[in-house]
């Protein structure tokens, strides 16, 4: 594993308990995601996709192993230090949304950059680069499931990140409005970022450049 890749995962397990049971949801996974990498992860529900994505973000510590982002590793860090490198270095779309309610486009856009210590995109560009400039004022619930789908995408983006992690991004959509969101996941590899989602998908799986499967909480592939 390299840590120098702006995503690298290595020997990560997880284990959960409850009582006297034990759960081992991640056996061992290793990759590295490299720049303009457009990488799908399949397997199963239950196969570990959720609990890897959420050791990989730093939003779940690994039982075991290390992940480095941007050469730092993230892994076994304080959580102030995780929660600074994943808003400086990760942009996160949700299986849900990763948008608060109460907020516009736009202030969820300045908030996700408030949490970063380095400068972060041109919103005004990236929402036209999106096609949803004309929205930024449009609260969550004033928006359609493309509509909402790309600015989950405009809010993990909003501080220019070099590594894109989104769980299940196009569940919820039809077969057109995902295609369109996939062109923009490639988009964003294409200028350089390190893609990575997690979907039951056909259409994500065959977008991918590399597909990762994961069953029992082993790499398959």
């Amino acid at each position: 594993m390299s840590s120098a890749a702006p995503l690298s995962a290595d020997r990560v397990y997880r284990f959960h308990r409850a009582g006297d049971e034990e759960t081992l949801a991640l056996q061992g996974v290793s990759f590295d995601l490299n720049p303009g990498e457009f990488v799908a992860v399949v397997g199963p529900s239950g196969s570990g996709k959720s609990t890897l994505f959420s050791c990989l973000t730093g939003l779940d510590e690994p039982s075991g192993g290390t992940v480095w982002i941007d050469g730092q590793r993230i892994s076994h860090q304080p959580e102030a230090l995780r929660a600074r490198l994943r808003a400086d270095h990760i942009g996160v779309v949700s299986q849900g949304s990763n948008l608060f309610t109460h907020l516009t486009l736009l202030g969820n856009m300045r908030l996700a950059q408030k949490l970063s210590s380095h400068p972060g995109a041109d919103i005004d560009e990236l929402l036209g680069s999106l096609g949803i400039q004309k929205r930024s004022h449009a609260y969550p619930s004033e928006l359609s499931g493309g509509e909402s789908a790309r600015a989950g995408l405009a809010v993990a983006l909003a501080n220019d990140p070099s590594v894109l992690i989104a769980d299940e991004p196009t569940g919820e959509l039809d077969e057109a409005t995902e295609a369109g969101i996939l062109e923009l996941f490639h988009d964003r590899a294409e200028r350089g970022k390190a893609v990575l989602i997690a979907s039951h998908s056909a259409a994500v799986r065959k977008a991918a450049d590399r597909v990762l499967s994961l069953e029992d909480g082993r790499l398959l592939s």
